[in-house]
């Protein structure tokens, strides 16, 4: 079996010249290319599918679409992210399906829909999933248009971005002039609408979701501990605590799994997040970030169906954490996602005595 892999690779630094035939110009804060991968986490995902066969490199930069052409693959494992503007994650699968290639995970409309947080909430809203009463901001002056829709405190967020991507304790606003001055900066900056949404005060689990249809399952919960943080930091998983406090030579131990709550608050966690990979549409696995409002029910926050796969535990990565509470090794995740999809795509499962059971 030959299966390609399609990924982004980040820059070592600035943007590469490399990186060519963007539909849009590319980012060019600080955090642009986070999302994108390290050598080691591509490595690493090419070792565990070289179980299946041979596995055939494809950056999905400049040429991506005839390098794929050529390839000749059976089946592409996606992990790449796109290059730039609000569909960029839609575009790899866009190409495959336009060529007729199979690929994993879920397809161009979802990875659209997810990426834009004010479209995926407006989805939930319309499935009845719980999610945080919302707006979304085109300039400074929509926050005027409110009129009381949003309780203060509310929490800012750049609307097609990932990864925490300008995500900051600074987008907490506790009040209008608050909200209105980081609104203008968040707008400027990343030259993107920004959502504003109520600020939920409960704890946060995030919920590895693997399958499809009445077999789509939810690993083990994460719950994040806030309390690792440093002393006084707001209580988010933003870009400071993932990428900046969270450093390899002193990591911080933020991720319990399986998460330490009640059998009935896990119930309504697991079932919130299959709902919601559900409404989006999510295949063969997604990550879906929840919060607890003040009455202590689940909200979602938004949904990855591009999950971070870092293969290192101190790096704490979270699929691959609730994946090895679950009692899978990093190949064995992969390849369960390989065998998923394989049999959403054939209704077969792919001959491989390494899965064992896991899948």
């Amino acid at each position: 079996m030959r299966i390609g892999l399609a990924y982004n690779e980040r820059p070592a630094t600035g943007t590469g010249d490399r990186v060519l035939g963007v539909p849009h110009p590319l980012p060019t804060t600080a955090d642009a290319f986070v999302e994108w991968d390290e050598p080691e986490t591509i490595a690493a995902v090419e070792r565990a599918l070289g179980a299946f066969g041979e596995v055939v490199r494809l950056e999905a930069i400049d040429d991506f679409a005839e390098r794929l052409a050529a390839a000749r693959v059976d089946l592409v494992f996606n992990m790449a992210e796109g290059l730039a503007g609000p569909s960029r994650e839609a575009h790899v699968p866009a190409i495959c399906e336009f060529l007729g290639v199979p690929y994993t995970a879920s397809d161009p409309l979802t990875l659209t829909l997810a990426l834009h947080k004010g479209r995926t909430k407006e989805v939930l809203r319309a499935r009845a999933v719980p999610t945080a009463p919302f707006a979304l901001l085109e300039s400074p002056a929509d926050l005027a248009r409110l009129n009381g829709r949003l309780t203060y405190p509310i929490f800012l967020k750049p609307v097609w971005e990932g990864s925490s991507k300008g995500i900051a304790e600074a987008n907490y606003a506790p009040d209008a002039a608050t909200a209105a001055a980081r609104a203008r900066e968040l707008l400027e900056t990343y030259a993107q609408p920004v959502l504003a949404e109520t600020y939920l005060p409960g704890d946060e689990f995030t919920v590895a979701v693997l399958g499809n249809g009445t077999e789509a399952r939810a690993l083990p919960i994460i719950r994040f501990r806030f309390d690792t943080l440093p002393a006084g930091a707001l209580p988010i998983m933003g870009y400071e605590a993932k990428w900046v406090w969270d450093d390899p030579t002193a990591p911080l131990d933020v991720l319990e799994c399986p998460a330490r709550i009640p059998d009935a608050l896990a119930r309504q966690v697991a079932e919130t997040a299959l709902a919601a990979y559900r409404a989006l549409g999510c295949r063969d696995w997604s990550r879906v970030d929840i919060r607890l409002d003040a009455a202590g029910v689940p909200n979602v926050v938004e949904i990855n169906p591009l999950p971070g796969i870092i293969p290192n535990p101190a790096d704490n990565s979270c699929f691959p954490c609730a994946a090895r509470a679950a009692g899978m090794s990093y190949d064995e995740l992969i390849q369960s996602v390989v065998q998923v999809a394989w049999r959403r795509l054939t209704g077969r499962d792919l001959p491989h005595s390494a899965l064992g059971a896991v899948a």
